[in-house]
């Protein structure tokens, strides 16, 4: 059974200066909120990512794989020479 959605809370300018902390938190969990210049909706302020709701451990959907070489670093010459490492090992 889908949840009921909410409709955006809306602000007039003046609510929207006097309370904009407010604004950015709720925006920040995920909520939208409409600004209204004289009863007319204006502008949407919207979350710039969806909210990553993460409820328990092992809330990833797939598993991780590492591969035994994820840290051979002999296919990257320039990534290894970043790193002072060369063939034989670390240079000194």
């Amino acid at each position: 059974m889908e949840a009921a959605r909410q409709s955006p809370r809306q602000y007039n300018v003046h609510e929207a200066k006097t309370h904009f902390s407010k604004i950015l938190e709720a925006v920040a969990t995920g909520e939208e909120v409409i600004i209204s210049k004289s009863g007319e909706p204006v502008a949407k302020v919207i979350p710039l990512r969806g909210k990553v709701r993460r409820t328990a451990r092992g809330s990833l959907t797939a598993p991780v794989v590492l591969h035994d070489d994820f840290d051979d670093l002999s296919d990257d010459p320039g990534l290894a020479e970043a790193f002072g490492l060369d063939a034989e090992g670390p240079t000194e």
